[in-house]
């Protein structure tokens, strides 16, 4: 799979520990996607980027296209939204960890700002 792969693929409906990604396989995925990290912790895994802005307006800018795509593609990230910059975080919570849909989302946002 590539980042274009990825990036006009869709979300579907995941649930159950046979849809998380295993390590090496996300680390793999995490080459397209450079800038985001797997964060691991006791709970669960997540991909994590933060987006810097100038200015409030296009944070906020972001943040709303961002959350058109999490709408469009009915999987949604936990954001920390700042003055002038964003956290966002990936996980499928019903599958425990990372999955495709992660992916799939991160590329999708990703296209946003690195073009």
């Amino acid at each position: 799979m590539n980042l274009a792969d990825l990036q006009q693929a869709n979300c579907k409906a995941l649930s159950g520990p046979e849809h998380a990604l295993a390590k090496p396989r996300i680390e793999e995925a995490l080459r397209l996607l450079p800038a985001w990290q797997l964060v691991e912790s006791t709970n669960a895994a997540e991909l994590v980027r933060e987006f810097r802005f100038p200015d409030y307006h296009r944070t906020m800018a972001f943040v709303n296209a961002l959350a058109f795509i999490a709408h469009q593609q009915d999987h949604h990230p936990d954001l920390s939204v700042h003055f002038n910059r964003v956290q966002v975080r990936f996980s499928t919570h019903d599958v425990g960890g990372i999955s495709i849909n992660d992916l799939i989302c991160a590329a999708k946002v990703s296209a946003l700002i690195d073009r």
